[in-house]
């Protein structure tokens, strides 16, 4: 029996602005802080077709759009082992106000704390790490709306995700 598959494509022109270093990689200038507007390609697959004759609904993905624009949206992501990681943390708060009274500092974009970046701490960085993630993120998603009986196609699943940094560069993961 044959498969479907869907594309969804998120461009670099979604603003996706991150920045960040490959802290292992001493040889290179990856070492250092640089970044990208990063996209994301998500592969869908399904062994039969919703009632539309959809694999999946793309209007299901407000969701991976919001944890997207989270992670990669105008943020500094540093590994968790990143040597200079306090460092990250330090300047992450710097130039942060203090709470006016109105609600909680922690509920404040960045900007409006007045803090100089908006730091994510992540087990490791790179295309093929920020794409492990997305997969991680989109599959809980699947799971999430197939037991909460939301899912509009209970064979779908995530095939792969591909993140680039632009049109030379790109890494995917897959689980199969």
């Amino acid at each position: 029996m044959g498969k479907y598959y869907s594309t969804k494509t998120f461009g670099n022109e979604e603003g996706l602005s991150c920045v960040f270093r490959q802290h292992r990689a001493t040889h290179s200038h990856c070492s250092t802080l640089h970044g990208y507007a990063i996209g994301i390609e998500l592969v869908f697959e399904c062994d039969k077709l919703d009632e539309r004759n959809w694999t999946y609904d793309f209007g299901g993905l407000k969701e991976f759009k919001k944890w997207m624009h989270y992670m990669f949206d105008h943020t500094v992501l540093v590994a968790k082992d990143d040597p200079l990681l306090n460092e990250f943390k330090r300047l992450a708060n710097l130039g942060t106000v203090t709470n006016s009274g109105e609600g909680s500092i922690e509920d404040c974009k960045p900007c409006e704390r007045g803090a100089l970046l908006d730091l994510r701490i992540v087990d490791s960085v790179g295309c093929e790490k920020f794409a492990e993630m997305a997969h991680n993120k989109m599959e809980e998603i699947l799971v999430d709306a197939t037991n909460n009986g939301t899912s509009m196609n209970d064979t779908v699943r995530i095939k792969s995700v591909k993140v680039f940094e632009h049109g030379a560069n790109s890494a995917s993961y897959s689980k199969s």
